[in-house]
């Protein structure tokens, strides 16, 4: 009867051992336990340490509390400006409400990377090459906000989102190159400009004093050739006064030649304008005697010329002598324009009687 009773305390306190072991659970300091009654949710998360629940009844599910670092996977966008990007990422996120990660999503992990993935693409479309490249800051807070919105609903909060690399096309790399080749050549010849123009500031200083002392430029012509000959070279240099060189230049120019003497050239007699008589009527000329005209011309003589037979209403032009240039006739003065023109007489042609008689010069 005894040996019965032991047999039944030692089978009861194996039983209960086993009972208990199977409802022992530990919870870590960094999770949380939430236990699932029946599947019901019970009222609070279990903390860390020892913790019993109900075998075959009692459901516990562990919590990792701590921050969570994931990579995004690298996704394919084109930006603001059409270009061509391959951009990944890394967030840090952490759980701050255990029984909401895992009521209200059955997958809190899966779930922020996938909204990871779906805000970087949304922020790359939003965006310029130029901010993806220099800043930054502003597209990681702003990713940040677009991921932390519904993550919050999940007992997740978002602690950081970073832009780990930005890849662009071997086209675009080479181009941003060039830009940045061209860039720094145009600071360079600035700088190269801004010192000439001091040292043309200084050189202009230095003519300046060297104009007041005219043996200064020789010292600074005696230094250059020292500083020539202190080279081992065989160039040698010697001093020549720019003076003579402009002698000497003068020197070859050959003389301009003379200019042949110019023949005058006596125009043909032109019919001279009516010239306007004076205001007091002038002398009447002397009749000339003429001869009638029926007279006939008398037969020249040899040896002597023969002088041309004057037209009617054209003056008679002396003969030239041999050997004496003609002289031009001079022209006829010009009439003021304040003097008013009188109306002019009738004249007399030369070799014409007043009677209207033709007439010949004897």
């Amino acid at each position: 009867m005894v040996e019965e009773l032991v047999v039944a305390g030692v089978s009861v306190a194996a039983v209960g051992l086993v009972y208990v072991m199977a409802g022992a659970r530990v919870v870590k300091q960094y999770e949380r336990g939430v236990v699932l009654r029946l599947g019901r949710l019970r009222s609070e998360a279990r903390g860390p340490g020892f913790t019993m629940v109900v075998p075959f009844v009692d459901k516990l599910r562990k919590v990792n509390m701590q921050i969570v670092t994931m990579p995004v996977p690298a996704q394919d966008g084109i930006t603001r400006d059409n270009v061509t990007v391959r951009v990944d990422a890394v967030i840090y996120f952490k759980v701050v409400d255990a029984a909401d990660a895992v009521i209200q999503v059955e997958d809190y992990r899966f779930a922020v990377s996938q909204m990871a993935q779906t805000s970087l693409r949304s922020i790359i479309g939003k965006s310029d090459l130029d901010d993806l490249l220099s800043n930054r800051e502003k597209l990681n807070q702003g990713l940040e906000l677009m991921i932390d919105s519904p993550a919050m609903g999940w007992g997740v909060q978002i602690d950081r989102v970073e832009i780990k690399d930005v890849s662009l096309p071997e086209t675009m790399k080479r181009s941003m190159a060039r830009q940045a080749e061209a860039d720094r050549e145009r600071r360079a010849r600035v700088i190269n400009a801004d010192a000439e123009l001091q040292a043309s500031k200084k050189l202009a200083e230095a003519a300046g004093v060297m104009s007041e002392q005219p043996a200064a430029l020789q010292l600074r012509l005696l230094q250059t050739v020292v500083a020539v000959a202190a080279e081992k070279n065989s160039t040698l240099v010697l001093p020549f006064p720019v003076e003579l060189l402009r002698f000497l230049e003068r020197a070859q120019q050959p003389a301009a030649p003379a200019a042949p003497a110019s023949v005058p050239v006596v125009p043909a007699p032109e019919p001279a304008a009516p010239a306007p008589e004076p205001a007091a009527p002038a002398p009447e000329p002397a009749p000339v005697p003429v001869a009638p005209a029926s007279a006939s011309r008398p037969e020249p003589i040899a040896g002597e010329p023969v002088a041309p037979e004057p037209s009617a209403g054209k003056p008679i032009a002396p003969e030239p002598i041999p050997g004496k240039p003609i002289a031009p006739e001079p022209a006829p003065p010009a009439t003021p324009q304040s003097v008013r023109e009188q109306p002019s007489l009738p004249e007399t042609p030369l070799g014409q009687s007043p009677d209207g008689a033709k007439s010949r010069q004897d």
